[in-house]
């Protein structure tokens, strides 16, 4: 069964809760400050809020409206560079390149085929020299860091964990 965000985000301010300091800390080591970054599964703005308040130019993606509603109510209020779109990630092509790839708790939410079909379609979106980084189920990594593995860009893995892993697009 699959989670109502639609609901649960109208249910619950800033439901997700705060951004998690393992994510932040890589994107601070890793990926180069004021990058655009494409936040998947956005949600209420976890990740967007606090990346664009350290200066990176923010685009997030969510299937519910209210999440991304209460993500650009935030934005506004302290003038955050944030776009928010409202869109299924299974059909979901970005235009643009960025230099963040994010994907934070939200593959897991598709079937492995799916899953990997997403992944690979946004590694595409990742500009020479960009990150793309993955947080998500334990079990699912090894499947995601195939996909990564697999595409003919040549990513260098910068980090791995057992439900995080960080990778680079050469440039």
């Amino acid at each position: 069964m699959t989670t109502d965000y639609e609901t649960y985000y109208r249910d619950n301010p800033d439901g997700l809760g705060a951004q998690t300091a393992g994510v932040a800390r890589l994107i601070a080591k890793h990926v180069t400050q004021g990058a655009r970054v494409l936040d998947i599964g956005c949600g209420q703005g976890r990740d967007a809020l606090p990346l664009a308040r350290d200066g990176y130019d923010v685009v997030g993606v969510d299937i519910a409206p209210t999440g991304i509603a209460d993500m650009l109510a935030a934005a506004k209020k302290d003038a955050l560079p944030v776009t928010g779109i409202v869109a299924d990630i299974s059909g979901f092509t970005p235009e643009g390149h960025f230099g963040l790839l994010l994907c934070d708790r939200t593959l897991h939410m598709l079937p492995a085929p799916d899953r990997a079909a997403v992944l690979a379609r946004l590694l595409a979106t990742v500009a020479p020299g960009g990150c793309c980084l993955i947080a998500d189920e334990p079990a699912n990594m090894g499947g995601l860091r195939a996909v990564i593995a697999a595409d003919p860009s040549g990513w260098m893995m910068l980090h791995e964990s057992r439900n995080t892993l960080l990778a680079r697009r050469p440039a």
